[in-house]
């Protein structure tokens, strides 16, 4: 995801403030045509955006119903994206995912390939229920959403910027479905968790969804506009401080590093671009929080979404019923009281 700290110089202090100003108008912008249509969910709308401000991919992970698909949809409309749906299935096949070489004739008879680019040339990927898919298939998207372009018939094709995937997955069925292989979970930046709405949020989509006519967001942003936003991210300044409690969260979730309770119950735990996407995630949800610089708390508050779909428990840990979020819990407990 090119997770790398880009700094401009030619950005004086005083510029990149102007910049986060207006910036901060927009993301309130954002957030409330999104409230137009998604009710309740702050958290997980929150999470979705900042792995987008952050130019990066998310994975949503929630059973049915919960409007995964309807969040993605929408982000598309309110921040100016061309978005295209995918729904993986077994017999889905790479070529239906990057796109294939036809075969052309002309007048003269002479033939020549051309290529027909598939729907993974946009902006905003809709990958529904990624895990449905066969790991050939899912493997099509590795290249893409690291390098973001993708290499058919041994020719280089450049995908749109920006470009993200945001895949839905439903963590219940398993019928069916092929896990995503590590190297994959790796390339999302923040894995997101839907659960239920709270009982007013869900009234208020009895309420608001069975009626003669649904609301409907509207674009508030531009492509053009959101690079610009997700380069001020990057330019954000972070402390010292930060750097050293992104460092030791990370290295803490690693066996052998000197943490007793990891070594016991973690097989494998996050490298190093879980510290980058953490950087990330960090600047933007300052921003999205109307900071102007990160702190701590942003990387304690970070540490599930970016952390746990790149560790995996022992199969001790996983008889004794324990779940990766109770690790990174107690790490994060560990880190506050330090």
């Amino acid at each position: 995801m090119g997770l790398v700290e880009n700094t401009d110089p030619s950005m004086d202090e005083t510029a990149v403030l102007a910049a986060a100003e207006a910036a901060l108008s927009d993301i309130a912008a954002i957030r409330q045509e999104i409230g137009t249509v998604i009710f309740g969910q702050q958290k997980v709308v929150e999470q979705t955006i900042l792995a987008v401000l952050s130019g990066g991919h998310a994975l949503l992970v929630g059973v049915p119903g919960l409007a995964k698909t309807k969040l993605v949809a929408t982000l598309g409309i309110v921040l100016g994206l061309n978005e295209n749906r995918i729904q993986f299935t077994p017999d889905l096949m790479p070529s239906d995912i990057l796109g294939s070489e036809v075969m052309d004739q002309d007048d003269a008879g002479k033939r020549s390939f051309r290529f027909v680019p598939g729907p993974i040339f946009t902006q905003l990927l809709m990958a529904d229920e990624i895990n449905r898919a066969s790991p050939r298939t899912q493997s099509a998207l590795l290249q893409a959403m690291q390098e973001y372009h993708v290499t058919i018939a041994g020719a280089r094709h450049d995908l749109p910027a920006p470009f993200h995937v945001l895949a839905t997955q439903n963590p219940l069925e398993q019928e069916g479905t092929y896990p995503l292989p590590e190297a994959q979970l790796d390339r999302f930046l923040m894995q997101v968790d839907v659960g239920y709405p709270e009982l007013a949020a869900e009234r208020q989509v009895l309420l608001e969804t069975t009626g003669v006519e649904e609301g409907r967001a509207k674009a508030v942003l531009t492509s053009g506009r959101l690079l610009e936003i997700q380069a001020l991210v990057r330019r954000m300044p972070v402390s010292e401080k930060v750097i050293d409690a992104i460092l030791s969260l990370v290295r803490s979730a690693r066996p052998g590093n000197g943490n007793a309770d990891t070594d016991r119950h973690v097989a494998w735990g996050p490298g190093p671009r879980a510290g980058q996407a953490m950087m990330l995630c960090a600047r933007a949800r300052a921003l999205y929080d109307g900071r102007l610089a990160p702190s701590v708390d942003d990387i304690h508050a970070l540490a599930e979404p970016v952390l746990q779909h790149r560790m995996a428990l022992t199969f001790a840990a996983r008889a004794e019923g324990m779940h990766i979020r109770d690790v990174i819990g107690g790490l994060v407990k560990n880190a506050q009281g330090e």
